[in-house]
């Protein structure tokens, strides 16, 4: 193993022993690179989470030799279901892929942190516990952290700091001069159940008009338990005034389909939330000898919350990036991982954000919710956009996928088929219930118009955000057009020179 220059504490000081953290620990430290991980807490330790690992995650902690397999808690689902208002609407399969498994697991982060973590000590790691990393600065070149511990405060220095310390990341503050920012944060809340009814290997989605744009989840753990929970945006239109906890547990005596899968669960713990700093296209991941991976970097799918398969990738990336780094003396090499995370994300994270901020507006959920149902009615009829849906649910298939023209001419006739399905029902209920419910519908709408104008400066707002990452979204897809376009171009000329 490397040792670090006599005037360095290591080569590579790592803020966070969580996936990120960890997996890129390992990765240096496997590469002869001296790697020190500075964690707050102590191993093992819990974190709150929705815990599933996807397959894509999955394939890369198994390539860093940690056994998910082999976990005391590593429950396996294949399947996951759509539900809305009640109602059930779809269950789909993650589709096979190359190279990947076709299921994923939920393991409770309290097991999954501590094998990551433990796979780094093996790899050679070298780790400060009970230590938390308060601000970070490269000063000459170098990089210095300031730490805390049950000792007092002092500063380690190394040639390149990583930011790996989660969504309120003291790193990453320090890095752009300010937290991340509201508009960009999703809150949620979890517990675990035991008693859990039916089948472990689907993972359910509920969603209801009452707290839509966020979601419920049921995500099994084995042996009857479950992580069950519930995620939304901290910023909505009109804002959302009850806590999440309340808001879980009125879904859960409310809505009917998960009242039944939770008929006989207990919970086995408090209700516990935290905060989630999703993508930013706009704010750096790199500068000087700092570098952000993970939570700590934003790199959190604000559709559906998902952090571990992007922060064991941005550990890969980011290893690749600072081995070059090393290997060169030139710090220049760090802006490599950040174009990396654009090519690879960009673009659908930026998709993302749109949509989230859209459905942000809940003066339209009637609107949302009614795209929603159409949506799995088409993949219900449409093995197509079936794979689409069970590729995104699964974290296979890119969400970009559902933009592409055939999907949009799907989605277009599924929304008209389900406006004529309601059509065809007030028909045959009578002038008198098309009448009524048609003034229902009526009365609906002007309340969701009344909320907009009774909102008007939150909605001035949403739509000025919405615009920006709109036209963000176009930037990307120009972006990725005119790489695709020279890539064609490169193919072409070495098929005609050969």
């Amino acid at each position: 193993m490397a040792m670090p220059h006599k005037s360095l504490d290591a080569d590579v000081l790592v803020a966070g022993g969580g996936p990120a953290g960890a997996a890129l620990a390992a990765k240096l430290a496997a590469a002869g690179v001296d790697v020190l991980v500075v964690e707050r807490q102590r191993f093992p330790r819990d974190k709150v989470c929705g815990d599933f690992v996807g397959p894509v995650a999955l394939a890369e902690l198994t390539s860093l030799g940690v056994p998910v397999h082999e976990l005391g808690a590593a429950n396996v689902v294949r399947r996951a279901a759509l539900m809305v208002d009640g109602e059930h609407q779809i269950t789909e399969s993650f589709p096979a892929v190359e190279g990947l498994p076709n299921f994923g697991r939920v393991i409770p982060r309290m097991e999954l942190d501590a094998a990551i973590f433990a796979a780094a000590r093996r790899a050679g790691a070298r780790a400060l516990e009970g230590t938390t990393v308060t601000s970070a600065l490269t000063r000459d070149g170098l990089g210095e952290a300031r730490v805390r511990d049950a000792r007092g405060e002092r500063t380690l220095r190394a040639r390149y700091i990583v930011g790996a310390d989660g969504s309120a990341s003291a790193v990453a503050r320090a890095l752009r001069g300010a937290g991340h920012p509201r508009k960009d944060m999703l809150v949620a809340v979890r517990a675990y159940v035991e008693q859990l009814a039916g089948g472990e290997d689907r993972c359910d989605l509920y969603f209801s008009g009452d707290t839509f744009p966020g979601y419920t989840w049921v995500f099994p753990t084995g042996g009857g338990g479950a992580n069950v929970g519930i995620g939304m945006m901290v910023e909505t239109v009109p804002p959302t005034t009850e806590h999440l906890r309340n808001l879980l547990l009125g879904r859960i005596r409310n809505d009917a389909v998960l009242r039944e899968r939770l008929r006989d669960a207990r919970f086995t713990g408090k209700i516990v939330g935290w905060p989630l700093a999703t993508y930013n296209p706009n704010l750096p991941l790199t500068a000087g000898a700092i570098v952000l991976t993970g939570d700590a970097g934003g790199l959190i799918n604000p559709l559906n919350g998902e952090g571990i398969h992007y922060a064991v990738l941005s550990a890969r990336w980011a290893a690749t990036a600072l081995l070059t780094a090393l290997d060169t003396g030139d710090s220049g090499a760090l802006a490599a991982y950040e174009r990396r995370v654009r090519a690879e994300l960009g673009h659908d994270m930026a998709l993302a954000r749109v949509i989230v901020r859209s459905i942000a507006n809940r003066s339209l959920n009637g609107l949302w919710l009614h795209m929603l149902r159409s949506f799995c009615r088409r993949a219900k009829d449409d093995p197509r956009y079936a794979h689409v849906t069970g590729g995104i649910l699964a974290g296979l298939v890119p969400a970009r996928d559902v933009l592409a023209p055939q999907m949009l001419l799907v989605a277009l006739r599924g929304i008209l088929e389900e406006s004529m399905h309601v059509g065809v029902e007030l028909a045959a209920a009578g002038p008198f219930t098309a009448a009524s419910r048609g003034l229902s519908a009526a009365s609906a709408a002007l309340r969701e118009c009344a909320l907009l104008l009774d909102h008007g400066q939150e909605t001035f707002g949403w739509a000025r955000d919405l615009l920006s990452d709109a036209i963000d979204l176009g930037a990307e897809s120009g972006r990725v057009a005119l790489t695709h376009r020279t890539w064609s171009a490169q193919a072409n000329a070495q098929t005609q020179a050969r």
